[in-house]
């Protein structure tokens, strides 16, 4: 098997040069494959390579490498400390000074010539190398073409233009360097949350451990306003937990006892002992992390169209400004120097860099953001989608529900009492999954109740289990299960339907030949859900159902009390997946609102599959396309918003970038564009793209402004 390593990335500057870097990678002969991830800086290999390979394939980008595994050496160097930025200052002196000299000597003086021609080279130095070796190479990026025109604007005598161009690259670089960190600061944030030492128990002794080197069943000590350092079960102690960093929720959180705690979440107030229950690469933090880099690199519909576009536009600009150069002079016997200059202005305003990054960056930005606020989002196309989603459905029980229902009633139909029903009930539902049957073994619990071993346990989809008891068949499961051994006069109808119009869910227990009990439990709607199928209905989501496996009676009941109109029940997890195929061929573009485990199938086919409660929870994590970390869907409609706002901003983006080079290329008719001019509307088309989509860092909150739906900052 091909080995894959995974690296993280400094100093990668721009979407073209990721692109370069990943091509040049996988001319490596031992490489088979290279995908660059620009949005996390981070770089998956298979094959055999070294570091030094690397840094080598990236020198053209002085691109440092770094084992995912280790810390980086060097940290981010400040925008006014960057040697480039530097000389592009010192070039910008030399220019001012230039342009004083011109005052006193005139513009054609061999010392102002000399002065601007100083400028360039200081100003310019680095372009010029990566240019060269472009051209040579037949590369062409924004640097070559930048490098082709001031060497023509030299050639013609436009110093004072060729040294405004390489200032105006400088700035446009340096500034587009700084947004592209800024927008990477989400990722960086997160992983910076958990601290990278722990105090440990071992013995009598208690030490300090980097996290690489604690072990599954270590012993952490965490005093009060520390932060935890792995994932753990808490054996001693109780306080109040920050879970922000990883649900977005900033309300503390009680833990004491058996409770679990994440990695990067702080210790407010109490002592703990936590034992250590995952590897620091397993940890929930760590997984939220992966899937937040792993989601930048995938490519959104958007961007997909921008890549296949900018295949044909650098092509054509390249030989429309060809074209602009030779064909006046050729046939219409205008000035050579004058069309090969608009040619090169031509050239250097049609570099697609604004174009190319309008998509990326603005994708980084959103799924970042929604990450520090509790929300995962696995890539773009999934946060495009969320966006246009017109129909959404909701599992009851975990979603709507809080998921964990309390026995309510115990009602014998023989001669058996309350005590023996939870024996046999609880025996049956020890082997099960199901939250009635959690709902079952904790009401045992409380009573003291320690059931008989049961045999033969089978789960009945849909219906039910059984299993055997001293030697004794015994069921428990709705009404279904029962009804093709009784008659319908045996079944106590009438008590089922009035405990199902309160809202509780009914089951029954008996033998082959006989009913025992009725047993009912009730699970209490969570705080959160009417408030956000309300906002929901205010975005204009059309439709909202709920799909559940619980009878009509109490889906309906759970259903008018959150406001969902359509219900769905008595549903096996077939019938979901079956509605749901249903619902995209009525609606389009369906999304499913399930616990990540039980409703996989119906969240995997959905357009969007979203799972709640994903802190602990690996299946959610993995299973669907977004995670709403805590259990609270109004994180649901702020992501709906999120995307309709990211999906605005690359439109926006996009139609920025087409407007100012169709703006500046309509200048060539009447021979008004300078490269001067070029340079602005390819700097200011990359500034405005990359600065617009910077929008979507801010600290945003779900809420109504003039009476519509909106994000606020």
């Amino acid at each position: 098997m091909t080995k894959k390593s995974v690296y993280r990335l400094q100093g990668l500057t721009c979407a073209n040069c990721a692109a370069k870097f990943e091509k040049n990678i996988e001319n490596i002969e031992t490489v088979t494959d290279a995908k660059v991830n620009f949005g996390a800086a981070k770089v998956s290999i298979q094959g055999e390579v070294s570091v030094q390979q690397l840094e080598e394939a990236g020198a053209f980008d002085n691109i440092k490498v770094y084992p995912e595994t280790e810390e980086p050496v060097h940290q981010a160097t400040s925008l006014f400390k960057k040697r480039e930025n530097i000389s592009a200052l010192l070039g910008f002196i030399i220019l001012l000074i230039g342009l004083l000299l011109q005052f006193y000597f005139g513009a054609n003086s061999p010392i102002v010539i000399g002065t601007f021609i100083l400028s360039i080279v200081v100003g310019g130095y680095s372009l010029f190398i990566t240019g060269f070796k472009n051209l040579v190479r037949f590369y062409f990026d924004m640097k070559t073409l930048m490098t082709i025109a001031i060497i023509g604007a030299a050639l013609i005598g436009e110093w004072i233009e060729g040294a405004i161009v390489v200032l105006l690259f400088a700035l446009s670089e340096a500034l587009e360097s700084y947004s592209v960190d800024k927008a990477r600061q989400s990722i960086q944030s997160l992983i910076n949350i958990a601290p990278k030492e722990a105090s440990i128990k071992r013995g009598n002794n208690i030490i300090q451990l980097h996290v690489k080197e604690i072990v599954i069943g270590d012993i952490m000590v965490i005093k009060p306003g520390e932060k935890i350092a792995m994932d753990g079960e808490v054996l001693n102690g109780q306080t109040s937990v920050n879970q922000a960093a990883i649900t977005g929720e900033s309300i503390p959180v009680h833990k004491s006892i058996g409770d679990e705690v994440y990695a990067g979440t702080l210790n407010e107030e109490g002592f703990l002992e936590v034992r250590v229950t995952k590897l620091v690469e397993d940890t929930t933090l760590a997984k939220i992390i992966h899937l937040v880099e792993d989601a930048q690199a995938e490519k959104a519909p958007a961007q997909h169209f921008v890549d296949q576009f900018a295949k044909y536009y650098t092509p054509a600009i390249m030989i429309l400004a060809l074209l602009v150069a030779i064909f006046p002079p050729l046939f219409f016997a205008a000035e050579w120097s004058h069309w090969i200059y608009l040619g090169l202005a031509t050239l250097v305003v049609g570099c697609p860099c604004a174009l190319i990054i309008s998509t990326p960056v603005a994708i980084v930005t959103a799924i970042g953001n929604a990450a520090r606020h509790g929300v995962l989002i696995k890539g773009g196309v999934h946060l495009e989608e969320t966006g246009r989603i017109e129909t959404i459905a909701f599992d009851k029980t975990g979603t709507l529900t809080a998921g964990k229902p309390e026995v309510t009633d115990i009602i014998p139909l023989s001669s058996i009492n309350t005590k023996e029903i939870l024996n046999i009930a609880t025996a049956i539902e020890t082997y099960s999954q199901h939250p009635l049957a959690s709902a079952i073994i904790r009401e045992a619990k409380r009573k003291g109740i320690h059931p008989d071993k049961a045999r033969d346990f089978q789960s009945i989809t849909g219906k039910g289990a059984k299993a055997v008891i001293n030697n004794e068949p015994y069921f428990i499961g709705n009404k279904t299960l029962f009804s093709d051994n009784f008659s319908a006069s045996e079944i106590p109808f009438e008590q089922i339907e009035s405990l199902q119009k309160d809202g509780k869910t009914v089951m029954l227990l008996g033998t082959d030949n006989k009913l025992l009990a009725i047993i009912a439990a009730q699970d209490k709607v969570r705080k959160t859900s009417r408030k956000a199928i309300k906002q929901l209905k205010e975005l204009g989501i059309k439709h909202t159902i709920m799909l559940t496996g619980d009878n009509q009676t109490t889906a309906n009941a759970i259903a008018e009390e959150v406001g969902i109109n359509n219900v769905k029940a008595s549903l096996l997890p077939e019938d979901k997946l079956s509605f749901i195929k249903k619902a995209q061929q009525e609606h389009s573009r369906v999304a499913m609102v399930g616990d990540g485990i039980n409703d996989a199938p119906a969240l995997a086919n959905a357009t969007v599959g979203i799972a709640m409660g994903g802190a602990g929870t690996d299946a959610a994590l993995e299973t669907a396309d977004i995670t709403l970390m805590k259990d609270d869907l109004t994180k649901l409609p702020y992501t709906i918003l999120l995307s309709r706002k990211a999906l605005k901003i690359i439109k926006q983006n996009i139609s920025f970038a087409f407007a100012l080079k169709i703006i500046a290329l309509l200048l060539v008719i009447p021979g008004w564009l300078t490269l001067w001019i070029a340079i602005i509307a390819d700097v200011g088309a990359t500034l405005l793209v990359v600065l617009n989509a910077m929008r979507l860092m801010n600290n945003m909150t779900y809420g109504k402004r003039n009476g519509v739906s909106a994000l606020s900052d």
